[in-house]
């Protein structure tokens, strides 16, 4: 017992311990390295997004998630709040949801691509702002939700009669609403000039209610029956499904041969991948 004491006596007074300033100085050793690392994970993210078309932040699952630099409790923030039935509709909104750095965001936000009728209601706000603005750019303040017109009210417009009025409504219901002025354009019969009238008075003004399906466990049935997706199409998103097991990303369906790549944001509105 005696011995020990005295050892410990001894390293007490003979080991030079660490300063605090050699402390200090190993502290901003490792705030160094860590920064390092964290430019060296973020140039990794920049080169991996290059492999990547835009992309619409909603739709990024866990996959996805984790290749673009995402931690696993920012990717399940960005799940729960699509599982209620939300949507990103902007950067801001983006990092609100999910609390990515600002560091992340920078290199990230660039490829983000939103819906068209988000970019129209932004272009809408813009012009509405401007003072020097033609008397056309001040009607968006005045015009009506196409999403909530009934078919009485679009009969106000010259050229539109009961039939094509309804065949509107009718072909609204089908999509689930209407998320872009261009949609009324696959609206058979609808003139180009009368159509011109139409928007003149009615814009979309309110994002869609759109229940996703999960395109690996819905039915044939169910995804032939979404807009823009006839029999084909189904058959090849389950010969695909098929081929590799299940979809991981609903990027994924650009990889089907023949798949409308144009008609790829308006589809994915309608499927999700879980």
């Amino acid at each position: 017992m005696l011995v020990l004491i005295v050892l410990l006596q001894s390293v007490y007074f003979f080991v030079d311990f660490p300063s605090k300033e050699l402390k200090v100085k190993e502290k901003k050793e490792i705030a160094f390295y860590a920064s390092r690392l964290d430019s060296l994970a973020l140039l990794k993210v920049e080169k991996k997004l290059f492999e990547f078309a835009p992309f619409n932040p909603s739709f990024i699952d866990d996959y996805k998630g984790e290749q673009l630099g995402m931690s696993i409790a920012e990717i399940d923030r960005l799940l729960a709040f699509r599982k209620k039935g939300n949507y990103i509709n902007s950067v801001k909104q983006f990092q609100t949801v999910t609390f990515v750095s600002d560091s992340l965001l920078a290199v990230m936000s660039p490829y983000f691509k939103f819906p068209d009728w988000v970019a129209n209601q932004k272009r809408i706000s813009s012009n509405y702002k401007k003072k020097n603005i033609s008397k056309i750019n001040l009607i968006p303040k005045e015009k009506r939700d196409l999403n909530m017109v009934t078919a009485t009210d679009l009969r106000a417009i010259n050229g539109i009669g009961e039939t094509l009025s309804e065949r509107i409504i009718k072909y609204r219901n089908s999509i689930n609403g209407f998320f872009d002025d261009d949609q009324l354009s696959d609206v058979y019969g609808l003139k180009k000039e009368v159509l011109g009238k139409l928007l003149q008075q009615f814009t979309v003004l309110s994002e869609p209610k759109i229940v996703k399906l999960n395109v690996n466990t819905a039915t044939f049935k169910e995804i032939l029956h979404l807009p823009y997706i006839d029999y084909e199409l189904t058959k090849k998103i389950f010969q695909y499904k098929d081929e590799f097991a299940e979809i991981q990303s609903i990027e994924d369906l650009k990889n089907i041969e023949g798949f409308p790549l144009e008609m790829f944001d308006r589809i994915a509105l309608y499927l999700r991948v879980e």
